[in-house]
């Protein structure tokens, strides 16, 4: 067999339980295994093999963000045992607990925790069996290098101590872990292990997956999104070679051949009567549209005082309205899957973020036991959310019960862009009063957003073939962070959940978060400009949380912040500057982030360019610094292109925007200069790092460019598209918002400077680091402070074509951290 293959070894313990590591190498039994993957088990989440190796399992799955390196590194520091020995499973429903989906920034604050605790449970029993042997009390032997050693220097291999064996003990939750003085892995930054085999092309992916007998399949989708399949000519495609079967349910159609080309060839060449449908609204009334949707429910998510009645008593009153238009997922590869149906079980793979709940959605279609059905995860294009992964896996699922056989289904660009599930449009309307000093009196809100949470999203062969499905409108938990981390004196903020959204939801990058973050604060900037105010310290003055607090004062010393009003009158030149603040407290209760942008607008173009960022940013303990740093970058990344590039378009019948010439993202010319400066708390418990939570104030900060125009310029704006704050020293303050169009209403592309964007890094720590040049190695231990002064601009990009990344990490308290500077090559799973 070529391709990537798997294979399953096992060895029964003393305790009857099958202790099971899971590597890429050949192809899985069929039968599934008896291995323990109850939530309060060890064995559940580790085993250790007769050779000592330790063999990690969680629920939570490494969508390109490191949490494969940071599971790796939280087992190596609770066992005492290399990270080279310590190998992880992921997303394998026999093999893996359930522990939700990876979502929410959840991995390492709920799967490593969990994690964590059952090493250290295991680390426990394994001093207690050594101390028996020893015949010496535990408190006086340690753990080094995957052994317990005595004080007399004798050592127990965990090999000899339970190699092979299950643990059999429930999880303790009141098991020591290390404490921060005690760590020598976690907290530091650490290599990816996948990117080696990721830069030298010898990655696996779920798209290499090949087992023996496999055909290749390809659905057939409809023109428009609602259209049923009324005839299907298969004589149409009888003469391609290789043909296996065309598969006709309701409004799947289907094709499954020997070979892919032949497969593509049948899906372009089936000939299909489709129904007309024409249920899309208009794109240029979007949000009218949006308006007028029924309204299914009306949450209030914080409530303090009559906001209404201070409103009306207010000195001065303001409003505004804020929409943020439909993305797209955008993954870089097309979605994959394989599926396999032997003796009755279905196995099936592909790169879900999800395969607990997967195995539950197609259990519920194809009218199985659940028992009956295997989902495991190998690893696709990265992606913040439900993307087509799902989607694939029930494509592959139907063609392989039609044949038979196992089936390949790999997308195209085209269904990628045309059929995952997309971040529904939110409209968010704000007022507000203030008092003759500038103070704000009463804020209130209104969120025009999709009902529903973070379920299962809808499968769309599910929903095509009329077969069962749990019809669920799932958008995220998008009500978050409409309620304001601020200490106004009245406040309401209240969500109207619509009853329908115009294409099939589901979380993509921050839900519902960054658009409501993006919406208070650029109306909080709108307030400070009001009162004549500067935007931090307006902030300031209404915030009470210390570690909020922090974060602001924090990023206004990190980027040289000048405290005056903002916008900045009467400027000249063809080029106007500008910058934002932005701040959020992620769903009012886990890490913090403050951003400032620096921003540029070409008064004769429209043109938008983003310079620099800086961003300081809280998560309680931080596991490694690196893989921090870079999901505050790619947040960033992200940010700049969904603003400035990336909207879905349509027509009424499907999605128009198939490719990327349509549907546009991000070039590395365009990638600012990013800044960034982590505070690690050792003695705190993690929270999330990863697809979330550096996207909120940036979104803020480049959406909202606010200018006054003259008519002729005012011609070559479209309104409403992507509004939002940040550039505040841009011109007048209007509730207008507009995002720069070219003439024939094509994003403005014009403008950007040809040369990469440099993204410097300079940690700091309690101990001195290595400075790493951008184009040369590893230089000379530098002293306590940082090459870079605190609050000095960056170098000139013409400096360093080679884009690096500056990270400061500062660990409490911070008096006692040192800084140093180190520029890196970016990240290879950016």
């Amino acid at each position: 067999m070529d391709g990537m293959q798997m294979r399953r070894r096992g060895l029964f313990g003393a305790g009857g339980a099958l202790v099971v590591g899971f590597v890429l190498g050949a192809r899985p039994a069929a039968a599934w295994t008896d291995k323990p993957v109850a939530l309060d088990q060890v064995d559940s989440f580790l085993a250790i093999d007769a050779a000592g190796r330790v063999t990690a399992y969680v629920g939570k799955v490494d969508l390109g963000t490191g949490v494969r390196t940071g599971f790796t590194q939280i087992v190596a520091e609770e066992l005492d045992v290399p990270m080279a020995s310590v190998a992880v499973v992921e997303g394998d429903t026999a093999l893996t607990p359930d522990q939700g989906a990876t979502y929410g920034s959840l991995s390492i604050q709920v799967g490593g925790v969990q994690l964590r605790q059952a090493a250290a449970t295991a680390r426990r029993a394994l001093l207690a069996e050594a101390a028996s042997r020893f015949g010496l009390p535990p408190e006086g032997l340690r753990c080094e290098d995957a052994a317990v050693i005595a004080p007399d220097g004798r050592r127990l291999a965990f090999a000899t101590l339970v190699g092979g064996r299950a643990f059999s003990l429930a999880v303790d939750a009141n098991a020591p872990i290390k404490p921060p003085e005690a760590r020598r892995v976690v907290g530091r930054s650490a290599p990816r292990v996948d990117i080696p085999e990721k830069v030298f092309g010898r990655f696996r992916y779920v798209h290499d997956l090949k087992i023996p007998g496999m055909a290749h399949g390809r659905a057939v989708r409809p023109p428009a999104m609602g259209a049923i399949a009324e005839a299907v000519d298969e004589a149409s495609v009888a003469g391609i070679p290789g043909l296996l079967k065309v598969v006709h349910e309701r409004g799947f159609v289907g094709v499954v051949a020997e070979t892919e080309w032949a497969a593509i060839r049948a899906q372009r060449a089936l000939k299909v009567r489709w129904s007309a449908w024409a249920g899309l609204p208009e794109q240029a009334k979007l949000w009218e549209h949006v308006r007028a949707t029924p309204v299914a429910q009306r949450q209030v998510t914080s409530e303090t005082g009559d906001p209404a009645a201070a409103i009306r008593g207010a000195a001065k009153q303001l409003s505004a309205s804020y929409d943020f238009a439909i993305h797209t997922h955008g993954s870089m590869g097309p979605s994959c899957a394989v599926a396999e149906f032997r003796d009755g079980k279905l196995t099936s793979w592909s790169a879900s973020q999800a395969t607990h709940n997967l195995r539950k959605q197609l259990a519920m279609m194809l009218a199985m036991p659940v028992e009956q059905v295997r989902c495991v995860y190998l690893e696709g294009a990265g992606c913040y959310g439900r993307n087509g992964h799902e989607d694939a896996a029930v494509d592959a699922a139907l063609l392989a019960k039609a044949v038979g056989r196992p089936v390949r289904v790999q997308w195209m660009r085209h269904e990628e862009h045309g059929w995952d599930p997309k971040g529904p449009p939110t409209l968010i309307d704000l007022r507000a009063g203030l008092d003759a000093a500038g103070k704000v009196v009463g804020w209130e809100s209104e969120a025009f957003i999709a009902k529903g949470a973070g379920g299962n999203v809808d499968l769309v062969a599910a929903e095509l073939g009329g077969l069962p499905r749990e019809s669920l409108s799932s958008p995220g938990n998008i009500v978050h962070n409409l309620a304001q981390p601020y200490g106004f004196p009245a406040v309401r903020t209240t969500c109207l959940r619509l009853e329908s959204t115009p294409f099939r939801p589901s979380w993509i990058r921050t839900p519902g978060r960054m658009q409501n973050t993006f919406a208070g604060e650029a109306f909080l900037d709108e307030l400070a400009a009001a009162a004549g105010a500067d935007p931090i310290a307006y902030r300031l003055s209404v915030l009470e949380d210390p570690r909020g607090r922090e974060m602001l004062e924090r990023v206004a010393k990190l980027s040289g912040w000048q405290a005056r009003p903002s916008p900045v009158r009467d400027q000249g030149g063809e080029v106007l500057r500008g910058r934002g603040v932005s701040y959020v407290k992620y769903e009012l209760v886990r890490t913090y982030v403050a951003g400032v942008a620096e921003v540029e607008v070409n008064r004769r173009s429209g043109a938008i360019r983003v310079i620099r960022f800086f961003v300081t940013h809280d998560c309680g303990q931080i596991i490694n610094p690196d893989a921090v740093t870079a999901q505050i970058e790619g947040n960033i990344v992200a940010t700049v292109s969904r603003v400035l590039k990336e909207e879905l378009t349509f027509d009424r019948s499907a999605v128009t925007s198939l490719d990327w010439a349509s549907y546009p993202s991000i070039t590395f010319p365009e990638v600012p200069e990013i800044v960034v400066e982590l505070v690690d708390r050792p003695a705190e418990r993690p929270w999330g790092r990863g697809a979330d939570r550096g996207d909120r104030p940036q979104r803020r900060h480049q959406c909202h460019l606010r200018r006054d125009r003259g008519a002729a310029a005012e011609r070559a704006l479209h309104p409403g598209e992507i509004p939002g704050g940040a550039a505040g020293d841009l011109g007048q303050h209007h509730a207008a918002w507009w995002v720069p169009r070219g003439t024939d209403g094509s994003a403005q592309r014009g403008g950007v400077s040809a040369s990469w964007p440099e993204c410097r890094s300079a940690v700091s720590r309690p101990k001195p680091l290595s400075v790493v040049s951008s184009s040369g190695p590893r230089s000379a231990i530098v002293g306590t402070e940082a090459a870079k002064p605190s609050g000095s601009r960056p170098s000139p990009r013409s400096q360093r074509p080679v884009p690096a990344s500056e990270t400061r990490t500062s660990q409490e308290p911070p008096s006692s951290a040192r800084r140093s500077s180190a520029a890196s090559v970016p990240k290879a799973s950016r």
